[in-house]
């Protein structure tokens, strides 16, 4: 892949995209870096599996001692487990991405974002969220898309776009804010008792900085010659849903139209939809034994 190197600056703070520079074997792969902060963000799918009803997307956020410059020492030389930090980022990056995919998927999803390198200044959480998106886009995969995060804090009266650790312990605002060209995602927010019209204006102020990292996926992609995957929905045997509609709709609907909040009336309609399965039942199924 061609190695491409992008900037985007939010009022000084740079956010450099550089693509095609590590883990070629991955689906897609991207190392987003502001400041001396710099996270590498992979994505892979296989093939989905047989009898799930639910899109198998994992998401994994490393963050390991070396990445600030500390080796463990001691007798095993080996890292403690992760800390809670780390749980609640990979919920942040999982947060946004879900919704984006088709509700058909079921293909095994992974996002692994590790960071590399660490300083005292920008956090990482967000910059893992924009690389996420990338390499999706990057993998090829069904994506309503792109996706962008970024961070927004208030100190005095000014609005600041991703803020550094000290900004955020000095202001009084820490909002998350993930949009799509459709509209905002997902808002995770900390204040100290701020009006509701300045969180709205935060919200906003958030969202056009996350457009600009919207539209430099875009041309990232259209330099790549990468067109957003858009697959059509499986066809779908649809059998056994008219088969269910067919001898059970009717007769649930007039019950539960007719159901009274009393403890009888809830004995009764447990009584009829076990009527109702058993009557389901074909003849030829053999009957579960415990």
């Amino acid at each position: 892949m061609v190695e491409i190197d992008k900037s985007i600056s939010f009022d000084g703070r740079d956010i450099r995209l550089k693509i095609g520079l590590l883990a070629p074997q991955a689906g897609g792969a991207v190392l987003i870096q502001s400041g001396d902060t710099a996270v590498l963000v992979t994505a892979t799918r296989s093939q989905g599996r047989e009898g799930i009803d639910f899109l198998p997307l994992l998401v994994d956020y490393e963050e390991r001692l070396y990445a600030g410059g500390k080796i463990p020492g001691g007798f095993l030389r080996r890292e403690g487990r992760p800390p809670e930090k780390v749980t609640l980022t990979g919920r942040l990056i999982d947060r946004p991405l879900r919704p984006l995919f088709p509700s058909w998927l079921r293909d095994d999803i992974q996002v692994v974002a590790t960071t590399v390198s660490m300083d005292e200044q920008v956090p990482p959480d967000v910059l893992a969220v924009t690389g996420a998106s990338v390499a999706i886009l990057l993998a090829k995969m069904p994506f309503y898309g792109p996706m962008a995060a970024v961070r927004v804090g208030l100190v005095g009266d000014d609005f600041i776009i991703n803020p550094t650790y000290s900004e955020i312990k000095e202001g009084e605002l820490d909002l998350v804010v993930a949009g799509s060209p459709d509209g905002v995602i997902m808002v995770e927010a900390s204040a100290n008792q701020l009006p509701e019209q300045d969180i709205i204006e935060a919200i906003d102020f958030g969202y056009e900085a996350a457009c600009d990292l919207i539209q430099a996926q875009r041309e990232i992609m259209a330099e790549l010659g990468i067109d957003l995957v858009v697959e059509e929905r499986p066809s779908l045997d649809s059998a056994l849903e008219n088969f269910i509609r067919d001898r059970a709709q009717a007769q649930s609907a007039s019950f539960c139209l007719n159901l009274n909040k009393t403890k009888t009336s809830g004995m009764q309609l447990w009584t009829k939809l076990r009527q109702m399965k058993s009557n389901l039942r074909s003849p030829n199924s053999r009957k579960r034994t415990r």
